[in-house]
């Protein structure tokens, strides 16, 4: 089992410089309701990053990091509910507390907020910009509305194409509910025709569990039956969605098109770290960071049980570092059931992101993860083709020769 000391690795921290704020309403968000837990707190503080903070959250995170390189992610909600001048901002103040570190931005957005003067300022800055699309019109607006229920495709898409035009370097993230996870290749081969090299598929799955404060969705804390929310993903639905793109993929598009499913399964088939913490053997170096300072354990996370502190109070390395935070870090090893322990593909998933682990193992031990039969058929799938990939690798040789020899298969 790996164990981390201290510093020994780069922590992550998302901020949400809008918190749960947007001018969507997407019917699966996770984050729209957590503006209850602030519902004390007026508007403008609620939904806006004061200078403050901002200037307190960029030192200590500068700080905090071990590489020379630091990445920014900004998040939400929506962030472009904030001003550019918000950003100006951010960018002042990561060049005064820089100290010859390389500062990088990503941004994920909705992308209907895009204008030629945000593609300007992306582009002048060199940002990475993240669009949530779910595939075509009549897929990606099942659930992605604005809050009147308007669909949100064109707009999306008009974001795209300025985002082309400018030249702004840009990938996708799909949500994979229960309609889309139906039109595997129509998702894939949209993303393809749009130019799109870089893709992040998120499987949704919440419960329905209502809380006094008015939050509806349950976690992993909480002991009480909950029901799954009629639009989450099943693991048969996801399976073979990641399946038949699969197929598709690895005889046509490898070292062309980058999904982080397949990247970071090969990662753990050659004994490295994956590019999605879902799959690490440990977790805890990643967190969210809300509006008015409050630090979160992980973005899936953002429960009373699970604030860290607040920036104001407490640095982001003390928070961080901290043994609680370890432990919760540990807790996604520790946490396994038996039949995870002794399952075949325990190097590959590592049990899963531990916010699905609701379900009990055939013999009624808890800590299970809901997708498990998702992952098991999935690597069965690919096994093949992973275990020609590593060759390949291992020989100095480039993986993508595995399309040749997948196409005689």
């Amino acid at each position: 089992m790996a164990t981390f000391a201290p510093f020994a690795r780069p922590l992550y921290v998302m901020a949400k410089p809008a918190g749960s704020l947007c001018n969507l309403a997407c019917k699966y968000c996770y984050y729209l309701e957590k503006s209850q837990l602030y519902a004390d707190i007026p508007q403008k503080e609620r939904f806006n990053m004061d200078d403050r903070t901002l200037e307190t959250f960029i030192r200590q995170y500068i700080e905090s990091q071990t590489q020379p390189q630091v990445l920014f992610t900004w998040h939400g909600g929506e962030p472009l509910m904030r001003p550019i001048s918000f950003y100006k901002r951010v960018l002042e103040l990561q060049k005064r507390y820089a100290r010859g570190r390389i500062i990088e931005n990503c941004l994920q957005t909705n992308g209907t907020l895009l204008t030629d003067e945000w593609c300007e300022f992306f582009r002048a800055n060199n940002w990475l910009i993240g669009i949530s699309i779910d595939g075509p019109q009549d897929l990606h607006d099942e659930y992605r509305r604005a809050r009147g229920g308007q669909p949100s495709f064109y707009k999306v898409m008009r974001g795209i194409r300025l985002l082309q035009k400018h030249g702004v370097e840009w990938n996708a993230m799909g949500v994979v509910n229960d309609y889309n996870a139906d039109y595997p290749l129509d998702v894939y081969h949209f993303y393809k025709e749009n130019g799109c090299q870089y893709i992040q598929f998120a499987p949704i799955i919440e419960r329905i569990l209502p809380h006094e404060d008015g939050r509806h969705l349950a976690h992993v804390a909480d002991k009480e039956e909950a029901q799954l929310a009629d639009f989450s993903v099943t693991p048969e639905q996801y399976a073979h969605f990641c399946c038949t793109i699969f197929n598709e993929w690895v005889r046509n598009d490898v070292g062309k098109v980058f999904v982080q499913l397949f990247d970071s399964t090969l990662a753990r088939w050659v004994g490295e770290a994956p590019g999605v913490c879902a799959m690490a053997e440990t977790c805890g170096h990643a967190s969210v960071l809300e509006t008015n300072g409050d630090l979160y354990s992980c973005d899936h996370f953002v429960f009373p049980e699970y604030k860290l502190g607040n920036i104001r109070h407490q640095t982001i390395t003390e928070m961080m570092y901290s043994e609680r935070q370890m432990k919760f870090g540990r807790a996604k090893r520790s946490g396994l059931p038996q039949q995870c322990l002794s399952c075949k593909w325990l190097f590959a998933c590592n049990g899963g992101c531990p916010k699905d682990r609701f379900c009990k193992t055939t013999s009624g031990e808890p800590g299970l993860n809901y997708m498990c039969k998702a992952f098991q058929q999935f690597f069965n799938h690919v096994e093949p083709y992973m275990d020609f990939m590593k060759q390949e690798l291992q020989n100095q040789r480039p993986p993508a020769n595995v399309m040749e020899w997948a196409r005689k298969q």
